[in-house]
């Protein structure tokens, strides 16, 4: 099992920066990969980053060049540092830890989620 605590949500100006970080504990050993969702009102939960245990990323079109995902050194840590916020970011956050279970079945973990909300 693994639990995800995240951090780092609130509110900021259109221009301003967050920083999310969602720290995994548990059976660490089988994260493959964490990452960054996010829900709005009305909308489906999209993918906004993530991070291979080789250290692959991938990012939505939304958020290139604005948002950075990166992992500490035992990559039980994931952060998003999201830099020059729009209002079309504001959503709840949730971070994610897919991992692989015995007889190699994959699952995914998710966090409770935090609000981001960016102000015009």
């Amino acid at each position: 099992q693994v639990q995800l605590v995240e951090s780092g949500g609130g509110l900021v100006q259109a221009g301003g920066s967050l920083r999310l970080s969602c720290a995994a504990s548990g059976s660490i050993f089988s994260i493959r990969a964490m990452g960054w969702y996010r829900q709005a009102p009305g909308k489906q939960r999209e993918l906004v980053a993530t991070i291979t245990s080789g250290g692959n990323t991938n990012y939505a079109d939304s958020v290139k060049g604005r948002f950075t995902i990166s992992t500490d050194s035992t990559k039980s840590t994931v952060n998003l540092q999201m830099n020059s916020l729009k209002p079309e970011d504001t959503a709840v956050y949730y971070c994610n830890a897919h991992t692989i279970r015995t007889l190699a079945i994959p699952y995914d973990y998710w966090g409770q989620g935090t609000q981001v909300t960016v102000s015009s």
